[in-house]
């Protein structure tokens, strides 16, 4: 053994002692009490066991190596030995690497071909790569220490952590053996603590753990952070953030169970070599769990004895069943299965005879259960985890002359042994129908009678007992017993049902409520025909029995709904009624010119389209005691009777503030203070304006409202946009105030935006369409404001106001 690799073997031995104190929570010095002493010896001994056994691991490859020379050279085993220690100086090599490159060229196997791989990229990979003599060394140490220990699945992981995974990083490894019921018994473990193997010594079916994911795959699986990937496995709580791999271990294409093996930190994605080693280790522990026996390749097709006993029992099978066998190529992975039998109730989906399938391959007899998720698919993945599997209304595929065709059945496959029992029920017409009555029944919860009259024999079925609350063991209820179980609010109407059905001998049906034996009372219809003979007399009643007490309980919960409806679609008319009301004695549709000196004015109020729309615009012109006249229109947000009120609160303070003799800037910025404190929950735009007639000079200011329009010798423009915030948002703001010099003649337009509003363009583009028609507009006054609310383009349906003032 050379140097380097007694410093590797070494470093090897060292971690896994280190792991195993760590484990056992071991002192490494002696203690000064006798306690201590005891506690160092024990340690003590189990290191150079665990010592024996890794050197016994290294001897039994040596051994092995001893054994091919003797066969190849046809000599003594002392002369075996000799030829070693030749060969061992002359290739400077150690006796684990030589007899490791002995027992591979010897077998030519699995591990071989791994080593050789090495060998290949040997040159194409930095200095750091593993060599061919460490892979094989590891490898054949691992592969003789389990061997040696092929009964004990124990120490196998404990060999494979040592001699094999240790070195690549690993901490610890578990080995699982897949239960038939789908659950997973931990065989074997190295590394771990002896409470968490305690833990998790059982599995249960169905639970998502690392090597469930690697038997539902059936293939290798890589988990780089098992706490990323969010799945339990044993060892999750020492090794967090640890990397995970598994992979099933099987021969002669069933899975025995799972190799699962544990990094402490972040597992880095791993060579296509390495995952082949590990492959390698899965297949070298699958032999140790391989409880069959060994197979004769002359004798692959003979029929074990438990193959005769399930043959036996699926002969006493109530259903069509068949019995396969794995058929496996010469290197012992799966190809097909032979049907061995076929049941006495076999029913083939195309109508061959048993005959001609009995005895064939399943994929000669049945080529397209190879298609993907297919027949052959269950039935070998059944056949290597051991898992059942059942279907219902699973559709079948078979080739007859070229032709598919295709029958539905029950299926049900499971593992017995080395064989598979496959049982399918193709399902025929009269089965289909009377299983889709049966759950039509269940679902529309109805039940069928028959009453032989003559015999006074009474039939229900299951659904019936179950409606009236009766085990099935009581007599059944007959109709004349009905109204003793009815309320007695019903017993006119089922009198007049019976009187229906059994003396004038016609159908009938009745509703009623059932009180059951349990206190529960429940909504039944009963719907009856009489049966007559040829003489029509009359010889059974037969009919069914619906609980409706769903339905009957949603007519009550509509009814009360539509009540409700009724009496809140009252409340809101005449809740806008009084809106309505309230609106229009302020604001008339249709309110007549106001003369003032030096002004005409005339107004043009358009409601919303749809009642319940009232909103809350208003328009004011008034002559003030000091001989001015106050022009004003506002909208306040929102519609109903809220916006009603509002509009009224805010026109009349806007009245009562102008006496004051103030400004429009001033009225505005008081008519805010009011909205904001004594008006909750409104806000609304306005433009207020002050006429004197005597200089013709309109003084106007805005909250938040579109300002007004100037007509003048046929050409129409908007008054410059001015500051203002609308009424209500801010409880102290102050307005801007203009003056505008008007001429004879001028017409004057103030508006609310549901003459210009639309919802598909700007409001700026609208008031350009407005004053564009507001400059063709000819004739008196009446007739431009008439005009522009024909021409009017606003799509909102909510309230317009337009208020026209010509200039004297």
């Amino acid at each position: 053994m050379t140097a380097d690799t007694q410093r590797h073997d070494d470093a090897g031995a060292h971690r896994t002692t280190a792991r195993e104190q760590q484990a056992a929570g071991a002192v490494p010095h002696q203690a000064p009490t006798p306690l201590g002493r005891l506690v160092a010896t024990v340690e003590r001994l189990r290191r150079e066991v665990l010592e024996a056994h890794a050197a016994a691991d290294g001897r039994a490859l040596v051994e092995l190596a001893k054994g091919v020379l003797i066969g190849q050279l046809n000599c003594t085993p002392a002369a075996a030995a000799r030829q070693l220690d030749v060969l061992c100086r002359e290739s400077a090599t150690s006796l684990l690497e030589l007899s490791a490159d002995i027992v591979n060229q010897a077998s030519r196997d699995r591990v071989s071909e791994i080593a050789a791989e090495f060998v290949e990229r040997a040159g194409t990979v930095d200095d750091a790569a593993e060599p061919q003599s460490t892979v094989s060394v590891r490898l054949r140490t691992a592969e003789s220490g389990m061997l040696a220990a092929a009964a004990d699945t124990q120490a196998v992981a404990e060999s494979l952590l040592t001699n094999a995974l240790g070195p690549l990083g690993a901490v610890a490894v578990a080995v699982w053996t897949a239960v038939p019921d789908g659950s997973l018994a931990l065989a074997g473990h190295a590394g771990f603590p002896p409470g968490e193997a305690a833990r998790w010594r059982h599995v249960p079916p169905g639970v998502s753990t690392v090597a469930r994911l690697a038997l539902g795959e059936r293939r290798l699986v890589t988990l780089a952070d098992l706490a990323r990937e969010g799945l339990p496995s044993i060892g999750h709580l020492q090794w967090p953030d640890g990397g995970r791999m598994a992979v099933p271990t099987g021969t002669g294409g069933r899975i025995h169970g799972v190799l699962e093996i544990c990094w402490p930190q972040p597992l880095a994605p791993q060579s296509p070599q390495i995952e082949r080693q590990v492959e390698a280790l899965a297949e070298l522990c699958a032999r140790t769990m391989d409880v069959s026996p060994p197979r004769d390749p002359a004798a692959a097709e003979a029929v074990l004895p438990d193959v005769v006993e399930l043959i036996d029992l699926a002969e006493g099978l109530q259903d069509p069943a068949v019995v396969l066998t794995p058929v496996l190529d010469p290197d012992g992975r799966l190809g097909d299965f032979r049907i061995r039998h076929v049941g006495s109730r076999f029913a083939d989906p195309v109508g061959r005879p048993r005959g001609d399938v009995n005895g064939a391959l399943l994929l000669e007899a049945y080529p397209m259960a190879a298609g993907e998720s297919g027949l052959f698919d269950i039935i070998e993945r059944v056949h290597a985890t051991g898992e059942p599997f059942r279907a219902e209304r699973m559709s079948l595929t078979a080739l007859v002359d070229q032709i598919p065709l295709t029958s539905v059945a029950d299926i049900s496959v499971s593992r017995h042994g080395a064989a598979v029992l496959l049982i399918w029920r193709i399902e025929d017409e009269t089965a289909r129908l009377a299983n889709l009555l049966q759950h039509a029944q269940r679902l529309g919860r109805i039940g069928g009678f028959e009453e032989n009259l003559a015999t006074g024999e009474t039939t229900w079925n299951a659904q019936l007992y179950a409606l009236h609350g009766l085990p099935a063991t009581e007599p059944p209820v007959q109709l004349r017993e009905l109204p003793g179980y009815a309320h007695p609010d019903d017993s006119a109407a089922l009198g007049r049902f019976l009187r229906a059905v059994l003396r004038h001998r016609r159908p009938s049906s009745v509703n009623f409520r059932l009180r059951r034996p349990d206190g529960i009372t429940r909504h039944i219809r009963v719907v009856a025909e009489p049966v007559l003979d040829a003489d029509q007399r009359l010889l059974a009643v037969r009919g069914a029995y619906q609980d409706i007490s769903a339905q009957h309980w949603t007519e009550v919960a509509l009814a009360a709904t539509r009540d409700q409806l009724a009496h809140t679609e009252a409340e809101s008319a005449e809740r806008n009624r009084l809106a309505l009301q309230l609106q229009h004695a302020i604001m008339p549709p249709s309110p007549p010119a106001i003369e003032a000196p030096g002004l005409r004015v005339a107004v043009r109020y358009r409601p919303a389209e749809t009642e319940s729309l009232v909103g809350g615009d208003w328009y004011d012109a008034v002559v003030l005691p000091s001989g001015l006249i106050m022009l004003s229109v506002g909208d306040v947000a929102g519609h109903g009777i809220e916006a009603a009120t509002g509009m009224v609160v805010l026109r009349n303070a806007l009245r009562g503030l102008a006496v004051t003799g103030a400004g429009p800037a001033q009225l505005l910025s008081w008519l805010n203070t009011v909205t904001h404190h004594l008006a909750k929950h409104v806000t609304a735009t306005a433009v207020c304006g002050l006429f004197d007639p005597k200089t013709r000079v309109l003084r106007w200011a805005r909250a938040g409202h579109l300002p007004p329009v100037l007509v003048r010798e046929g050409e129409a423009e908007a008054f410059p946009l001015i500051e203002g915030l609308l009424l209500g948002a801010l409880p102290d703001v102050t307005y801007v105030e203009r003056e505008m010099q008007l001429e004879p003649d001028d017409t004057l337009l103030m508006f609310t935006d549901g003459l210009v509003e639309r919802r598909d363009c700007s409001v700026q583009d609208s008031l350009g369409h407005l004053v564009n028609a507001a400059a063709a507009s000819a004739g008196d006054l009446d007739g431009k404001l008439d005009r522009l609310l024909a021409q009017s383009r606003s799509d909102t349906d909510d309230d317009t106001c337009v208020i026209g003032i010509q200039v004297g």
